[in-house]
């Protein structure tokens, strides 16, 4: 069985990733954040690091769990119950989790929102949407009708997203931002977009997208940061010659 150093994958993952150029939320914790015994031999990729996924890993036999959110999104304190049961199992299997949130949203060539643009059949892309002192997203000029990007998302997603049809019947000017950016619709509009793509966003939004003329396409918090995770576990594989499996814990938001 091909084996590779664990310390060798995270000072490549970091490398790639730079997470000490980007300012990010506190929970994130981007890097390593539960060591194995420094051995990897197979890789899973999941959402969500969770006690259902980390379940899932010890099932699949990993070693080395990659994660786009992390386990410190919540107080991490006291370790019982279930927190106890999912570091038990993390210790105990010899599981090490690698996390990597907003430097993965933004990547080039291995993040979301590059990806889930790709999977649209998006091309020249520009920098979009300026958060945390990053552009984060991607925008694209497309001429497109609202029903045609719907049934597009549709097929890419795997289920049709919550369109709120607030602009013109046909987009123009696509904005794309994977995950929760739907509260920063203001934000999507003022840097010049008719039409915004992420994961999710609140209830009060759907008024907000009449009152700015904009159309707004809600695919799934989850579903539309699946890319990340998958490339990154992909890319892993193929350099460190390790078998590799995409754990598929979805939520539904």
């Amino acid at each position: 069985m091909q084996k590779a150093d664990l310390f060798k994958i995270v000072e490549h993952c970091d490398k790639t990733f730079r997470p000490e150029s980007f300012t990010d939320y506190d929970g994130a914790v981007n890097g390593l954040q539960v060591e194995n015994s420094g051995v990897v031999s197979r890789i899973a990729a999941t959402v969500d690091a969770s006690l259902a996924t980390v379940r899932m890993a010890v099932e699949a036999g990993v070693d080395l769990l990659i994660v786009h959110h992390g386990l410190f999104w919540s107080p991490t304190v006291p370790w019982t119950g279930r927190r106890y049961e999912l570091l038990d199992l993390l210790i105990s299997n010899n599981i090490a989790v690698y996390s990597m949130h907003l430097p993965l949203d933004a990547h080039r060539t291995l993040g979301n929102n590059a990806l889930l643009c790709a999977a649209m059949g998006f091309k020249k892309l520009k920098p979009f949407f300026f958060e945390k002192e990053q552009f984060l997203g991607y925008r694209t000029e497309s001429k497109i009708s609202r029903d045609e990007l719907s049934k597009r998302l549709t097929k890419v997603l795997g289920h049709a997203p919550i369109v709120l049809p607030g602009g013109n019947e046909r987009c123009q000017r696509i904005g794309v931002v994977t995950g929760g950016a739907g509260g920063q619709l203001k934000k999507a509009a003022a840097e010049g977009v008719d039409t915004f793509i992420t994961g999710e966003g609140p209830h009060w939004t759907y008024a907000l997208a009449e009152e700015l003329r904009i159309n707004v396409f809600y695919g799934g918090h989850y579903a539309t940061e699946t890319f990340g995770v998958k490339a990154l576990a992909g890319e892993l594989g193929k350099k460190f010659r390790l078998p590799w499996t995409f754990l598929d814990h979805p939520t539904g938001l």
